[in-house]
């Protein structure tokens, strides 16, 4: 059986074989680039293959975001916890620009978070943000997520974050 999590205008799905071609789409895109670098098709191969792994390693992971109407992928989103990670993370990346500006983040960011506290039992989830993504961080705020400046850092001296603690569901206004 294939989880699902379903909002009002989007289905959070586990990735497949089939997506392949649509991740590589996202990952040679110029978005891709200007986020994130240049990077060789093998690594964003990779990339894709650790996307499908982590769900077999650990039983959940991201959430590939299709639109209800008409399933085109405009994302991925998430709980997630890799090997020498600090802590549990809800990621969250959406594939275009033109997918930015609809609450389409936010309506699944929301429903990954919840996930992961409601059904994975998490008692507690972070955010890994860099420090200039301003779209990022205002979704983290708008999710409840507070800087948390005590929170270790992921391993990589190179790329500092900004955490966002998510709160527990009884915790949230």
């Amino acid at each position: 059986m294939t989880l699902t999590l379903d909002t009002a205008r989007l289905i959070l799905r586990r990735p497949e074989p089939a997506d392949a071609a649509a991740f590589l789409a996202y990952t040679g895109s110029e978005r891709y680039r200007r986020e994130r670098g240049d990077r060789p098709l093998p690594e964003q191969w990779n990339y894709f293959a650790a996307l499908m792994g982590h769900w077999e390693i650990r039983g959940y992971g991201r959430f590939l975001v299709c639109l209800r109407d008409g399933g085109t992928i405009i994302g991925h989103v998430g709980p997630l916890y890799p090997e020498g990670w600090p802590e549990r993370e809800i990621a969250w990346h959406l594939w275009s620009d033109a997918a930015e500006g609809k609450g389409y983040a936010h309506e699944a960011a929301r429903a990954a978070r919840d996930h992961a506290f409601q059904t994975l039992g998490w008692d507690t989830a972070v955010s890994y943000i860099a420090p200039d993504n301003a779209r990022s961080r205002a979704l983290a705020a708008r999710l409840g997520a507070r800087i948390d400046t005590d929170a270790a850092q992921l391993p990589y001296p190179d790329k500092p974050s900004v955490v966002y603690r998510h709160p527990r569901p009884e915790a949230r206004p």
